[in-house]
């Protein structure tokens, strides 16, 4: 059966220790897509490894702080990693496109379906898109996490069916991969907390660790996309994974058996833009816990904090301070404080747009 793919690949398996693109490693990976796509299936790549490619290529004059020498080293580096990459598609007479995004980009709803049109547009012509951030212009605080909180949201952008992160280790383990007596984790139930397996080390090149990818994974898999986290090193394991999944070892992150709409997929991952804070008490907090289909009412609303448009994402709190859910508001702040706590006004959030944390 076809399925549309998001794969992710990180700078310790694009690049080698001296910080050159590693040819063999990239040369392998475009064999393994181009043999899938020849199966039928849709495959985005987002693909680390221009500030790796661009700091082996190019030695500053002066001490640089960090946002401009990841200009720098992006601006260089990605040309170089999107050129190697066309090429070698090329042999295949695959057609790539390349797509530098930013945070930012997902925090407007028209921006994100926007973005979302562009590379379902590449899909229906036979392009594969090569997914990056654009760090030339991405500033600290507006930055992606990672390039695995990218692959989780493109994998939920354009409605693929699996996401695989391929890393510089075969999996999750029960412990450090390098300890004998630890085991790979095979199979994760959607819901399991893994969080005592899991350290937040980083790895080499890159920003993020398997803490960063596990995270990603359980909560793409809660959306409903099936999640693999396997050692992109490995021969055939792109090809593995998906078609012969024996033979490869790796992490595999069940799909919740109830995926979410598209909408509330971009709502999952826009916590971080959030315009204010409604804050309910302890039984509107149960209730919207609960199993039942609730929009968030103003009876329930103790505080109101922020100012926000009708439309914009907003973030519901417990009366703890603990998260609950995030949402797309159905008022404006001022309405939202003009009707807190009082019964009869429409809801602050209808639930098609509320998202549960």
């Amino acid at each position: 059966m076809s399925r549309r793919i998001v794969v992710k690949v990180g700078s310790n398996v694009l690049t080698r220790p001296d910080g050159m693109p590693n040819a063999t490693n990239m040369s392998a990976l475009v064999d393994q897509i181009s043999a899938l796509r020849a199966l039928g299936h849709e495959i985005v790549l987002v693909s680390s490894g221009a500030v790796a490619c661009g700091r082996g290529a190019v030695s500053p004059r002066h001490q640089l702080d960090s946002v401009a020498a990841r200009q720098l080293y992006s601006s260089v580096g990605q040309i170089r990693l999107i050129n190697l990459y066309s090429n070698l598609f090329a042999g295949y007479g695959i057609v790539i496109g390349q797509v530098l995004t930013q945070k930012e980009n997902f925090s407007s709803r028209t921006a994100y379906l926007n973005q979302r049109a562009c590379m379902l547009t590449m899909l229906d012509n036979g392009v594969i898109p090569v997914v990056n951030e654009n760090d030339t212009v991405s500033l600290t605080e507006l930055m992606f996490t990672d390039n695995d909180e990218l692959s989780g949201m493109i994998a939920s952008m354009v409605d693929a069916d699996t996401l695989v992160i391929l890393s510089n280790v075969d999996g999750i383990y029960t412990g450090s991969p390098d300890d004998p007596a630890s085991r790979l984790i095979r199979r994760v139930e959607s819901g399991r907390d893994l969080s005592e397996y899991v350290a937040s080390t980083k790895s080499g090149f890159g920003r993020g660790g398997m803490g960063s990818k596990c995270g990603t994974a359980g909560k793409v898999a809660s959306e409903g996309i099936t999640v693999i986290i396997a050692r992109g090193d490995r021969k055939d394991v792109l090809l593995d994974v998906i078609e012969h999944p024996d033979r490869a070892p790796h992490t595999l992150f069940e799909p919740t058996a109830a995926p979410l709409s598209t909408v509330k997929r971009w709502i999952a991952h826009s916590t971080s833009f959030a315009k204010g804070t409604i804050t309910v008490d302890a039984r509107a907090a149960e209730i919207l816990r609960s199993d039942r289909a609730v929009s968030l009412l103003p009876v329930g609303v103790t505080a109101v904090e922020g100012e926000w448009e009708e439309g914009d994402i907003i973030a519901v709190d417990g009366p703890d301070g603990e998260r609950i859910a995030i949402g797309r508001a159905a008022t404006d702040s001022r309405e939202a404080s003009a009707s807190a706590g009082r019964h009869g006004c429409r809801p602050l959030v209808h639930y098609d747009y509320l998202y549960l944390e």
